[in-house]
């Protein structure tokens, strides 16, 4: 379920309501968590890593997909950027790579410049289900770490649920999802 309407419509309802009389704590609350998760995204992406002894300023951070939604390039309402944002408060320059994003779109509109692929990374966040990560498997993901550190030294955030919890247990690898 979702789409750009599920970002923007709460906030018609909740002025609507609010017109005739009514106060709608329900939806508003609901918009508040949406506003936040990115921040919060961010922040136990920092956890994970200060908990894996690495320093995050010093750390490659990846960022797996920019755009609204997976197999789609388009970028408005993207929440992931709140990410970005997030990481850069906390002195990370995140690198990011999307498949499908338009590169002149992404840095006129985000100010953000894609990669074409990442290596070396100390953490990943997976933000975006594209179908060209998925299709990687976790094997992919792995690969985009660096190879010179222990698996306990590595961090996951898995936004979208994506990597069977057994499986990134089984790696011995710090990790995150929703």
């Amino acid at each position: 379920m979702g789409g750009h309407c599920i970002g923007v419509d709460p906030y018609y309802f909740v002025y609507e309501a609010e017109r005739l009389g009514y106060t709608s704590q329900v939806v508003s609350a609901g918009r508040r968590i949406n506003d936040y998760m990115g921040i919060f995204v961010a922040d136990m992406a920092i956890k994970r890593m200060v908990q894996a002894k690495m320093s995050p300023a010093e750390s490659k951070v990846a960022i797996l997909g920019v755009t609204f939604k997976e197999n789609c390039p388009d970028v408005r309402n993207t929440r992931v950027v709140d990410i970005i944002k997030r990481l850069r408060d906390y002195g990370v320059e995140p690198v990011v790579v999307d498949p499908w994003a338009d590169r002149d779109t992404v840095k006129r509109e985000l100010g953000i410049d894609l990669v074409d692929s990442v290596s070396d990374a100390d953490c990943v966040i997976h933000a975006v289900a594209h179908r060209q990560f998925r299709e990687g498997g976790i094997e992919g993901i792995m690969g985009l770490f660096r190879s010179d550190v222990p698996a306990a030294r590595k961090v996951l955030i898995d936004v979208k649920g994506q990597w069977p919890v057994r499986e990134l247990d089984r790696l011995g690898i710090s990790w995150w999802r929703m």
